[in-house]
């Protein structure tokens, strides 16, 4: 995108409704004492809700600021690499993630206030290309400790896991039991949305780290015990994710040969062995995994007289794979998704929704199936559906004399996913899942810890949040130090001690001698309160007339027509050039941080707040307040874009 100009409107925010009333408060009787005041600013750091919303708890306002080119990167290191590290404290994954999250951040981002979202997924997706064509590796990792953590699983939780780890300083063994690592980036979501290049690249970063060895092709339960595994490691940490998925609630299903799970249906076809579909393919879903499965089957399309040993259903379940050259005799297909929910309530991703119907799927929304029509050979040739309601606790009702059929060759549920606990049973509860405790622990087992789906099946972000507590966790356990309360609010946090600290602006060492006050002492931080644990800072304590209307920067999607999707595998999303990935970081409006538009300094009428030295300044101490000048008249609170100020100094 090499254009970034945007359309900029002035907007108008108002304190107060016509004909409301107000009565002001009398502030010299509650701040000022003579010709001072009790109350002057002190800078306080609070957590942004785009990162409160982050399940991986990314620091996603930092790494934004140092892409727009506000926050400044350590001596020797480019902005583009700086962000990559910020980035990945929480994600080792900034490229795929930036492809496939559903974007929780951006949901809750308080830009929507003023006009739309930052681009965060955008953003993350640039940082992580850059990576890739940089050839960026991790900071070197320090000196191991001589534990080492068996991990069940090499997927996104798990290879996580092994990545914290090993930033603590613990070895860890991977056990997968597909050939290759990734699990559901690599075959449960199709590799025009992952690109398999850039995936292998993201692995391979995490394992240069050394220590991390891999095995492929086991399973535990079969090939190992779990008494083996606890004789070996220091620890376990179960990542296994959900390989199964459930069964529509349908009588006859079960031993119905074209009847498969979306899981299935999508391992298939990512590991190559399903190279067409079927005529007509019905998917009983309506989350993310629902709309993969629709999209590769319009890609896919069908064979006409396909021999009934090349049938879909027979390469899903594993008894045969396709020949490569059939894809050259590929045709369209029919594929209808039904949902339970209308379109905006479905849990699928808006935008992947409207790729699909774009690329000619049917999507049925507020019916459910009650019914399957069987032919002589005991496949189903029908799925009888009828509208629905949902009630109060969430259980769809059938609609009476709203039945009809969708005539149907496949038919694929993706309703949900569960465990497979073959081999240790032992493990799992009354739902195929392993219990957790907060420090995902898994109770009653001591030295077992667990994270990712198999707790309970949600976002791949949530995954990779989970892991990087589960590994906290170890770390404390591997310590024998006892696991204290996590923070209220659990993300990684900007630290303004270790930017001064990498600035090479650290306070002073204290000379433990007793004085009145701290504004002109250089062994300590004063005026500046961190409560980014405990607080998400939402859009009513921002000054929002400060931003201005700008449109954001999107991506470029390759989104074939109905016509076009057959065989259509390029890559979705285009990602943002250098200048657009920059500007879209602009409309960030850096909550709970200061982002030095000088307001504070610009309307102050005592000159009381100016701007710190250059040579002394950094992120978060931009700005300083000269406390003889200060009248407590809380302008600059009020000024504040970002709300960064607060009136509550003491003497």
């Amino acid at each position: 995108m090499a254009d970034v100009e945007a359309q900029v409107q002035a907007l108008t925010f108002r304190k107060y409704a016509d004909g409301e009333t107000h009565a002001y408060d009398d502030l010299k009787e509650k701040i000022f004492t003579a010709d001072h005041s009790d109350k002057c600013p002190t800078y306080v750091h609070r957590t942004p809700p785009c990162q409160g919303s982050c399940p991986s708890g990314e620091d996603v306002r930092g790494w934004l600021q140092i892409v727009r080119g506000m926050e400044p990167p350590p001596e020797g290191v480019e902005w583009q690499e700086y962000a990559f590290r910020r980035s990945t404290e929480a994600n080792p994954f900034p490229a795929m993630m930036g492809r496939v999250c559903p974007a929780p951040c951006e949901a809750g981002c308080n830009r929507n206030q003023v006009d739309d979202f930052v681009g965060i997924n955008a953003v993350e997706q640039f940082i992580g290309d850059t990576a890739f064509q940089q050839r960026y590796r991790f900071e070197e990792p320090p000196e191991l400790s001589g534990k080492r953590v068996a991990i069940v699983g090499g997927g996104p939780a798990g290879l996580s896991a092994a990545y914290q780890l090993r930033r603590r300083g613990h070895a860890s063994t991977v056990f997968e039991m597909q050939d290759q690592l990734g699990g559901m980036f690599r075959y449960g979501i199709p590799g025009y949305r992952t690109p398999r290049d850039i995936l292998d690249r993201e692995i391979e970063r995490i394992l240069e780290l050394d220590a991390i060895d891999v095995q492929t092709g086991v399973r535990i339960g079969r090939d190992l015990s779990i008494g083996e595994l606890e004789a070996d490691y220091d620890a376990v940490l179960w990542a296994i994710g959900c390989q199964t998925g459930r069964d529509l609630p349908v009588d006859g299903w079960s031993g119905a040969a074209n009847c498969v799970s979306g899981v299935r249906f999508l391992e298939a076809f990512n590991t190559g062995r399903m190279q067409v579909s079927a005529e007509r393919v019905v998917c009983i879903g309506g989350g993310d995994t629902s709309v993969d499965v629709v999209s590769v089957a319009r890609r896919l399309g069908r064979i006409k007289n396909l021999n009934s040993q090349d049938r879909p259903e027979a390469v899903i379940g594993g008894y045969t794979a396709h020949d490569s050259a059939m894809a050259a005799m590929r045709q369209g297909a029919q594929v209808t998704l039904t949902a339970l929910f209308n379109q905006a309530q479905m849990t699928a991703a808006a935008e992947e929704i409207d790729d699909a119907l774009t690329e000619g799927v049917t999507i049925l929304n507020g019916v459910m199936p009650v019914g399957l029509i069987k032919g002589a050979d005991g496949r189903v040739t029908a799925v009888r559906m009828s509208e629905c309601v949902v009630d109060k606790q969430g259980v769809p009702q059938p609609v009476e004399n709203t039945e009809f059929e969708i005539e149907t060759d496949l038919v694929v549920s993706a309703i949900g996913q569960g465990g497979d606990l073959s081999g240790i049973e032992e493990l799992g509860n009354e739902r195929s899942l392993i219990e957790a405790d907060q420090f995902f622990q898994v109770p009653g087992r001591p030295g077992h810890f667990v994270a990712g789906d198999i707790v309970r099946p949600h976002l791949l972000t949530t995954a990779i949040g989970q892991a990087a507590v589960a590994a906290d966790s170890i770390d404390h356990y591997l310590k024998t130090q006892e696991l204290v309360r996590r923070p209220k609010v659990d993300v990684h946090h900007f630290s303004l001690l270790n930017k001064l600290h990498e600035q090479k602006l650290a306070p002073t060492e204290y000379d433990h001698t007793q004085n009145w006050g701290t504004d002109t002492a250089d062994y300590v931080i004063h005026n500046y309160e961190d409560r980014s644990a405990h607080e998400i800072i939402p859009s009513d304590k921002l000054f929002l007339a400060h931003f201005l209307e700008e449109n954001r920067y999107q991506r470029e999607a390759s989104v074939p027509d109905a016509d076009a999707v057959l065989s259509h595998f390029e890559e979705r999303h285009r990602g943002l050039s250098t200048e657009a990935a920059q500007a879209e970081s602009e409309r960030c409006m850096s909550c709970g941080m200061c982002f030095e538009c000088d307001n504070c300094v610009i309307y102050c009428p005592q000159d009381a707040v100016f701007r710190v030295n250059k040579d002394e300044s950094t992120t978060g101490r931009y700005v300083d307040t000269d406390y003889d000048r200060c009248i407590g008249c809380h302008i600059c609170a009020d000024v504040c874009p970002t709300g960064y100020i607060d009136m509550g100094m003491g003497k």
